[in-house]
């Protein structure tokens, strides 16, 4: 009798841990979903200074501002990412023109090129939100040799813009209200952003296998 008994409080035992590892399972693929709602609505800006030289990375800061300055008229139409995406590929002419200005104005002989790509990011927390790792549709701007420290952001939706700005945008003009959400109680979700980050480097371990 006791033998049985030992069984099915083992059984029990067995359940109850099938069930946490379960629901702790549901969990994360609910809050990898909402991650990767937020990687497929977010254009993010990446720009690749040319050296980490101190005149380099400066210069890198100032075609920083240029761009964003003028990302408020460029995306002003655009209400999602694919709209985004089409908007700075008609304006890719116009973005390479600011950036190689800012260059030629402060006598730096190298140019910097624009363009469309997808690029793997890690965790990245800023000031009011956080983007999960991942990879993301972004807008890169190589300058020179583009082997220096870069500098990224969310250019659409504009959370880039100072907060004094009465048209910065929010995450959710383009993400579900729930990702959003999520990306802005960064300090609660700490540990799943940690976990996705180990989970996205996983996945490009197994890829380039």
């Amino acid at each position: 009798m006791n033998i049985f008994k030992k069984i099915k409080r083992k059984n029990i035992e067995i359940a109850i841990c099938l069930g946490l590892i379960s629901a702790i399972c549901l969990s994360f693929a609910h809050f990898d979903a909402a991650c990767e709602d937020l990687r497929k609505n977010v254009l993010r800006l990446h720009i690749i200074a040319n050296s980490n030289a101190k005149e380099d990375q400066q210069i890198k800061l100032m075609i920083r501002d240029e761009i964003l300055k003028n990302s408020e008229t460029i995306f002003e139409d655009c209400d999602n990412l694919d709209s985004a995406m089409l908007t700075v590929g008609q304006n890719i002419d116009i973005i390479n023109e600011i950036a190689n200005s800012v260059l030629s104005e402060n006598g730096f002989s190298y140019t910097a090129k624009a363009y469309i790509g997808d690029t793997y990011f890690e965790t990245r927390e800023y000031e009011d939100f956080t983007l999960p790792a991942g990879t993301y549709k972004s807008l890169i701007i190589d300058l020179g040799k583009a082997e220096g420290k870069n500098w990224w952001c969310v250019v659409f939706p504009e959370v880039c813009l100072k907060a004094s700005s009465e048209e910065r945008a929010q995450l959710s003009d383009s993400a579900s209200q729930e990702s959003s959400k999520i990306a802005e109680s960064k300090d609660k979700y700490k540990l799943k952003f940690k976990v996705v980050e180990w989970y996205e480097e996983l996945k490009r371990m197994f890829k380039k296998k």
